[in-house]
Protein backbone atom coordinates (compact mmCIF):
# COMPACT_ATOMS: atom_id res chain seq x y z
CA UNK A 1 0.00 0.00 0.00
CA UNK A 2 1.41 3.04 -0.86
CA UNK A 3 1.63 5.45 1.83
CA UNK A 4 0.98 9.42 1.89
CA UNK A 5 3.13 11.57 4.49
CA UNK A 6 0.19 12.74 5.66
CA UNK A 7 -0.42 9.32 7.49
CA UNK A 8 2.42 10.34 9.51
CA UNK A 9 2.59 12.34 12.57
CA UNK A 10 2.76 16.00 11.33
CA UNK A 11 5.84 17.56 12.98
CA UNK A 12 7.36 21.17 11.96
CA UNK A 13 10.75 19.74 11.28
CA UNK A 14 11.40 16.51 9.30
CA UNK A 15 14.71 14.16 9.22
CA UNK A 16 17.42 16.61 9.13
CA UNK A 17 15.85 19.98 9.46
CA UNK A 18 13.96 19.31 5.62
CA UNK A 19 10.54 20.57 6.54
CA UNK A 20 6.63 18.74 5.77
CA UNK A 21 6.87 20.67 2.34
CA UNK A 22 10.06 19.14 0.96
CA UNK A 23 9.45 15.59 2.91
CA UNK A 24 5.82 15.46 1.08
CA UNK A 25 7.61 15.66 -2.44
CA UNK A 26 9.82 12.46 -1.33
CA UNK A 27 6.57 10.77 -0.47
CA UNK A 28 4.70 11.88 -3.25
CA UNK A 29 7.51 10.64 -5.98
CA UNK A 30 8.88 7.88 -4.37
CA UNK A 31 5.93 6.32 -1.85
CA UNK A 32 7.74 3.74 0.11
CA UNK A 33 9.54 3.94 3.30
CA UNK A 34 12.66 2.09 2.16
CA UNK A 35 13.44 5.37 -0.25
CA UNK A 36 13.00 7.86 1.70
CA UNK A 37 16.29 9.33 2.83
CA UNK A 38 17.00 8.49 -1.08
CA UNK A 39 14.11 11.02 -1.80
CA UNK A 40 15.53 13.68 0.22
CA UNK A 41 18.93 12.94 -0.89
CA UNK A 42 17.57 13.86 -4.35
CA UNK A 43 15.77 16.90 -3.05
CA UNK A 44 18.75 18.04 -1.79
CA UNK A 45 21.28 17.86 -4.89
CA UNK A 46 18.76 19.76 -6.79
CA UNK A 47 17.59 22.59 -4.05
CA UNK A 48 19.20 24.10 -1.40
CA UNK A 49 16.22 25.68 -0.75
CA UNK A 50 14.94 24.63 2.84
CA UNK A 51 12.64 25.58 4.96
CA UNK A 52 14.00 29.64 5.85
CA UNK A 53 12.37 28.88 9.75
CA UNK A 54 14.96 26.54 10.26
CA UNK A 55 18.12 26.31 7.51
CA UNK A 56 19.89 29.75 9.37
CA UNK A 57 18.27 30.28 12.53
CA UNK A 58 19.17 26.28 13.84
CA UNK A 59 22.50 25.94 12.06
CA UNK A 60 23.65 29.45 13.64
CA UNK A 61 22.13 27.74 17.26
CA UNK A 62 23.31 24.81 17.17
CA UNK A 63 27.00 25.96 15.55
CA UNK A 64 26.81 28.36 18.56
CA UNK A 65 26.03 26.01 21.13
CA UNK A 66 28.25 23.21 20.05
CA UNK A 67 31.42 26.22 20.34
CA UNK A 68 33.80 25.07 23.06
CA UNK A 69 33.17 28.56 25.56
CA UNK A 70 33.94 30.14 28.39
CA UNK A 71 31.47 32.56 30.35
CA UNK A 72 33.67 35.37 32.32
CA UNK A 73 31.44 38.22 33.22
CA UNK A 74 28.23 36.74 35.00
CA UNK A 75 26.79 38.02 38.31
CA UNK A 76 25.55 35.58 40.30
CA UNK A 77 22.96 38.01 42.01
CA UNK A 78 22.00 38.30 38.34
CA UNK A 79 20.60 35.06 37.57
CA UNK A 80 17.85 35.32 40.00
CA UNK A 81 15.08 34.51 37.79
CA UNK A 82 11.49 36.20 38.89
CA UNK A 83 10.00 32.68 39.14
CA UNK A 84 12.98 31.56 41.90
CA UNK A 85 12.85 35.12 43.82
CA UNK A 86 8.60 34.06 44.02
CA UNK A 87 9.70 30.88 45.22
CA UNK A 88 12.17 32.09 48.06
CA UNK A 89 10.40 34.72 49.03
CA UNK A 90 7.66 32.16 50.12
CA UNK A 91 10.63 29.39 51.57
CA UNK A 92 11.71 32.77 53.77
CA UNK A 93 7.89 33.85 54.13
CA UNK A 94 8.55 37.48 52.57
CA UNK A 95 5.90 39.77 50.47
CA UNK A 96 6.96 40.93 47.46
CA UNK A 97 6.11 44.34 46.23
CA UNK A 98 4.90 42.63 42.89
CA UNK A 99 1.62 40.09 42.34
CA UNK A 100 2.85 37.73 39.73
CA UNK A 101 5.48 36.69 38.02
CA UNK A 102 4.30 38.34 35.29
CA UNK A 103 3.78 42.05 36.47
CA UNK A 104 7.89 41.18 37.68
CA UNK A 105 9.23 41.10 34.27
CA UNK A 106 7.01 44.49 33.43
CA UNK A 107 9.45 46.14 35.18
CA UNK A 108 12.58 45.40 33.16
CA UNK A 109 12.65 48.45 31.16
CA UNK A 110 15.67 50.19 31.73
CA UNK A 111 17.16 53.61 30.78
CA UNK A 112 20.30 53.28 32.16
CA UNK A 113 22.16 50.81 34.68
CA UNK A 114 21.10 53.07 37.46
CA UNK A 115 17.38 51.89 36.86
CA UNK A 116 18.60 48.59 36.73
CA UNK A 117 20.51 48.65 40.04
CA UNK A 118 17.65 50.03 42.07
CA UNK A 119 15.40 46.81 40.76
CA UNK A 120 18.68 44.34 40.87
CA UNK A 121 19.38 45.16 44.63
CA UNK A 122 15.46 45.06 45.76
CA UNK A 123 15.38 41.68 44.41
CA UNK A 124 18.24 40.96 46.48
CA UNK A 125 16.23 40.73 49.61
CA UNK A 126 14.62 37.31 49.37
CA UNK A 127 18.43 35.97 49.57
CA UNK A 128 19.02 35.23 53.48
CA UNK A 129 19.93 31.30 53.38
CA UNK A 130 22.63 29.42 52.51
CA UNK A 131 20.67 27.42 50.59
CA UNK A 132 19.14 30.24 48.96
CA UNK A 133 22.60 31.09 47.52
CA UNK A 134 22.72 27.20 46.77
CA UNK A 135 20.13 27.07 44.56
CA UNK A 136 20.89 30.23 42.72
CA UNK A 137 23.89 29.34 42.26
CA UNK A 138 22.77 25.84 40.76
CA UNK A 139 20.33 26.67 38.92
CA UNK A 140 22.78 29.08 36.59
CA UNK A 141 24.69 26.02 36.62
CA UNK A 142 22.18 24.02 35.29
CA UNK A 143 21.77 26.26 32.49
CA UNK A 144 25.46 27.31 31.19
CA UNK A 145 26.37 23.26 31.69
CA UNK A 146 23.93 22.41 28.92
CA UNK A 147 25.30 25.38 26.22
CA UNK A 148 28.61 23.76 26.21
CA UNK A 149 30.41 25.93 28.67
CA UNK A 150 33.70 24.58 29.78
CA UNK A 151 34.51 27.07 32.19
CA UNK A 152 32.91 30.03 34.09
CA UNK A 153 34.36 32.79 36.30
CA UNK A 154 31.16 34.10 38.00
CA UNK A 155 31.20 37.23 40.30
CA UNK A 156 29.51 37.79 43.40
CA UNK A 157 28.91 40.81 45.91
CA UNK A 158 29.13 40.19 49.64
CA UNK A 159 29.02 43.56 50.54
CA UNK A 160 25.65 43.75 48.73
CA UNK A 161 24.50 40.63 51.59
CA UNK A 162 26.22 42.11 54.56
CA UNK A 163 24.86 45.53 54.24
CA UNK A 164 21.56 43.81 54.79
CA UNK A 165 22.89 41.90 57.80
CA UNK A 166 23.71 38.73 55.75
CA UNK A 167 26.75 36.94 56.71
CA UNK A 168 29.62 36.32 54.31
CA UNK A 169 30.17 33.15 55.62
CA UNK A 170 26.01 32.44 54.24
CA UNK A 171 26.53 33.66 50.86
CA UNK A 172 29.93 32.04 49.90
CA UNK A 173 29.01 28.63 51.13
CA UNK A 174 25.79 28.19 49.59
CA UNK A 175 27.69 29.44 46.18
CA UNK A 176 30.73 27.19 47.10
CA UNK A 177 28.54 24.01 47.88
CA UNK A 178 27.10 24.83 44.12
CA UNK A 179 30.20 25.23 42.25
CA UNK A 180 31.65 22.19 44.17
CA UNK A 181 28.69 19.67 42.79
CA UNK A 182 29.16 20.87 39.36
CA UNK A 183 33.05 20.93 39.07
CA UNK A 184 34.48 18.42 37.43
CA UNK A 185 37.87 17.47 34.64
CA UNK A 186 35.53 19.05 31.86
CA UNK A 187 34.12 22.07 33.67
CA UNK A 188 35.66 24.90 35.88
CA UNK A 189 33.99 27.13 38.07
CA UNK A 190 35.61 30.27 39.61
CA UNK A 191 34.70 32.97 41.68
CA UNK A 192 35.48 36.53 41.59
CA UNK A 193 34.49 38.53 45.12
CA UNK A 194 33.74 41.92 44.19
CA UNK A 195 33.83 45.44 45.52
CA UNK A 196 30.60 47.95 45.18
CA UNK A 197 32.15 51.07 43.92
CA UNK A 198 29.77 52.95 45.48
CA UNK A 199 30.70 52.09 49.03
CA UNK A 200 34.00 53.42 49.93
CA UNK A 201 37.32 52.01 49.84
CA UNK A 202 37.53 50.98 53.75
CA UNK A 203 34.35 49.25 53.21
CA UNK A 204 36.29 46.90 50.58
CA UNK A 205 38.92 46.10 53.08
CA UNK A 206 36.46 44.75 55.34
CA UNK A 207 35.43 42.85 52.93
CA UNK A 208 39.25 41.60 51.84
CA UNK A 209 39.26 40.60 55.29
CA UNK A 210 36.14 38.91 55.94
CA UNK A 211 37.45 37.13 52.64
CA UNK A 212 40.81 35.68 54.78
CA UNK A 213 39.62 31.94 55.75
CA UNK A 214 38.08 31.55 52.01
CA UNK A 215 41.57 32.94 50.24
CA UNK A 216 41.83 29.34 48.59
CA UNK A 217 38.25 29.35 47.03
CA UNK A 218 38.13 32.74 45.60
CA UNK A 219 40.23 32.94 42.73
CA UNK A 220 40.01 37.09 41.90
CA UNK A 221 38.54 40.08 42.76
CA UNK A 222 36.66 42.29 40.81
CA UNK A 223 35.14 46.41 40.72
CA UNK A 224 31.42 46.51 39.79
CA UNK A 225 27.92 48.82 40.66
CA UNK A 226 27.37 52.42 40.10
CA UNK A 227 30.19 53.39 37.32
CA UNK A 228 29.84 57.16 37.43
CA UNK A 229 31.36 59.29 39.87
CA UNK A 230 33.12 56.17 41.14
CA UNK A 231 36.52 56.08 39.32
CA UNK A 232 38.77 53.10 39.70
CA UNK A 233 42.14 54.72 41.33
CA UNK A 234 39.23 55.42 44.24
CA UNK A 235 39.83 51.64 44.92
CA UNK A 236 43.97 51.90 44.60
CA UNK A 237 45.16 50.88 47.87
CA UNK A 238 42.71 47.80 48.37
CA UNK A 239 43.83 46.28 45.11
CA UNK A 240 47.08 46.66 45.57
CA UNK A 241 46.44 44.55 48.60
CA UNK A 242 44.43 41.64 46.78
CA UNK A 243 47.50 41.57 44.42
CA UNK A 244 49.70 40.79 47.13
CA UNK A 245 47.48 37.99 48.22
CA UNK A 246 47.90 36.68 45.34
CA UNK A 247 44.19 36.90 43.35
CA UNK A 248 43.65 37.98 39.99
CA UNK A 249 42.43 41.39 39.15
CA UNK A 250 39.25 42.57 37.13
CA UNK A 251 37.19 45.52 36.97
CA UNK A 252 34.37 47.56 35.47
CA UNK A 253 35.26 50.17 33.64
CA UNK A 254 34.19 52.28 30.45
CA UNK A 255 30.53 50.85 30.12
CA UNK A 256 29.12 54.21 30.87
CA UNK A 257 32.35 55.47 32.42
CA UNK A 258 34.30 57.57 29.83
CA UNK A 259 37.78 55.97 28.67
CA UNK A 260 39.56 57.45 31.23
CA UNK A 261 37.72 55.05 33.71
CA UNK A 262 39.54 52.19 31.60
CA UNK A 263 42.67 53.83 31.87
CA UNK A 264 42.70 54.04 35.72
CA UNK A 265 42.04 50.25 36.24
CA UNK A 266 45.33 49.65 33.79
CA UNK A 267 47.15 51.68 35.41
CA UNK A 268 45.75 52.36 39.19
CA UNK A 269 44.66 49.00 39.93
CA UNK A 270 46.95 46.55 37.56
CA UNK A 271 43.55 44.54 36.29
CA UNK A 272 44.77 41.74 33.91
CA UNK A 273 40.98 41.98 32.06
CA UNK A 274 38.34 45.00 31.48
CA UNK A 275 35.03 43.93 31.96
CA UNK A 276 32.71 45.92 29.75
CA UNK A 277 35.29 48.67 28.00
CA UNK A 278 32.91 49.65 25.31
CA UNK A 279 34.09 53.15 25.66
CA UNK A 280 37.51 52.24 24.93
CA UNK A 281 36.96 52.87 21.30
CA UNK A 282 36.66 56.87 21.99
CA UNK A 283 40.84 56.79 22.89
CA UNK A 284 42.96 55.63 19.52
CA UNK A 285 45.92 55.41 21.79
CA UNK A 286 44.17 53.17 24.66
CA UNK A 287 43.13 51.04 21.44
CA UNK A 288 46.92 50.55 20.89
CA UNK A 289 47.69 50.13 24.63
CA UNK A 290 44.20 47.25 24.53
CA UNK A 291 45.74 45.59 21.48
CA UNK A 292 49.71 45.31 22.30
CA UNK A 293 48.96 43.94 25.90
CA UNK A 294 46.04 41.56 24.32
CA UNK A 295 44.09 42.87 27.06
CA UNK A 296 40.48 40.55 27.18
CA UNK A 297 37.28 42.56 27.00
CA UNK A 298 34.59 41.09 28.58
CA UNK A 299 31.82 41.98 26.82
CA UNK A 300 28.35 42.04 27.28
CA UNK A 301 25.70 42.50 24.28
CA UNK A 302 22.61 42.16 25.63
CA UNK A 303 23.24 43.82 28.96
CA UNK A 304 24.48 46.74 26.69
CA UNK A 305 21.14 47.11 24.85
CA UNK A 306 19.09 46.65 27.65
CA UNK A 307 20.87 49.30 29.71
CA UNK A 308 20.63 51.76 26.35
CA UNK A 309 24.63 51.40 26.32
CA UNK A 310 23.81 51.03 22.30
CA UNK A 311 20.44 52.09 21.09
CA UNK A 312 20.38 48.66 18.50
CA UNK A 313 22.33 45.87 18.57
CA UNK A 314 23.52 46.81 14.99
CA UNK A 315 25.13 49.52 16.41
CA UNK A 316 27.02 47.45 19.22
CA UNK A 317 30.85 48.23 18.87
CA UNK A 318 32.21 44.45 19.00
CA UNK A 319 32.34 43.46 15.62
CA UNK A 320 34.73 46.94 15.21
CA UNK A 321 36.97 45.93 18.05
CA UNK A 322 36.93 42.54 16.87
CA UNK A 323 38.39 43.88 12.99
CA UNK A 324 40.86 46.22 15.22
CA UNK A 325 42.26 42.65 16.66
CA UNK A 326 41.31 43.36 20.67
CA UNK A 327 40.68 40.22 22.71
CA UNK A 328 36.81 40.47 22.65
CA UNK A 329 34.67 37.63 24.22
CA UNK A 330 30.80 37.73 24.49
CA UNK A 331 29.28 36.86 28.08
CA UNK A 332 25.59 37.40 29.59
CA UNK A 333 26.42 40.03 32.60
CA UNK A 334 22.82 39.81 34.51
CA UNK A 335 20.95 37.22 32.54
CA UNK A 336 17.68 37.37 34.25
CA UNK A 337 16.88 40.65 33.57
CA UNK A 338 18.96 41.44 30.17
CA UNK A 339 16.97 38.42 28.34
CA UNK A 340 19.23 35.95 27.73
CA UNK A 341 22.50 33.39 28.87
CA UNK A 342 25.66 33.20 26.76
CA UNK A 343 23.81 31.44 24.05
CA UNK A 344 21.19 34.04 23.50
CA UNK A 345 24.31 36.64 23.29
CA UNK A 346 26.52 34.94 20.94
CA UNK A 347 22.93 34.30 18.62
CA UNK A 348 21.85 38.46 19.24
CA UNK A 349 25.21 39.85 18.11
CA UNK A 350 25.65 37.36 15.43
CA UNK A 351 23.01 38.24 13.48
CA UNK A 352 23.05 41.90 14.49
CA UNK A 353 26.37 42.30 13.24
CA UNK A 354 26.18 39.59 10.46
CA UNK A 355 29.40 37.42 12.43
CA UNK A 356 30.67 34.71 10.59
CA UNK A 357 31.60 30.89 11.84
CA UNK A 358 34.98 32.23 11.79
CA UNK A 359 34.02 35.42 13.99
CA UNK A 360 32.34 33.66 16.30
CA UNK A 361 34.89 30.84 16.88
CA UNK A 362 37.51 33.45 17.39
CA UNK A 363 35.04 35.09 20.03
CA UNK A 364 34.59 31.29 21.65
CA UNK A 365 38.60 31.01 21.56
CA UNK A 366 39.45 34.22 23.17
CA UNK A 367 37.27 33.36 26.11
CA UNK A 368 38.93 30.23 26.83
CA UNK A 369 42.28 32.00 26.25
CA UNK A 370 41.58 34.81 28.36
CA UNK A 371 40.37 32.83 31.74
CA UNK A 372 42.71 32.68 34.79
CA UNK A 373 42.73 28.73 34.54
CA UNK A 374 44.05 28.72 31.11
Amino acid sequence: MRRSFADTPTVSVCRDGVSNDYANRAWRVYGEFSQFDLALTIIRSVSDTVSPRYSMTDQLENFIRELDKAELHIHIEGSLEPELMFELARLNDLSLEYDSVEELRAKYDFSNLQDFLDLYYAGLQVLRTEQDFYLLTRRYLEIVTRENVSAVELFFDPQAHTERGISFDTCIRGILRAAREFQNDDFSVGLIMCFLRHLTEADAFRVLEEAEPYRDAILGVGLDSSELGHPPSKFRNVFEAARKQGYRLVAHAGEEGPPEYVWEALDELGVERIDHGNRALEDDALVQRLQTEKMALTMCPLSNLKLCVVDDLTEHPLKRMLDLGLNVTVNSDDPAYFGGYLSSNYMAVAKALQLSQDDLSELARNSLNSTFTA
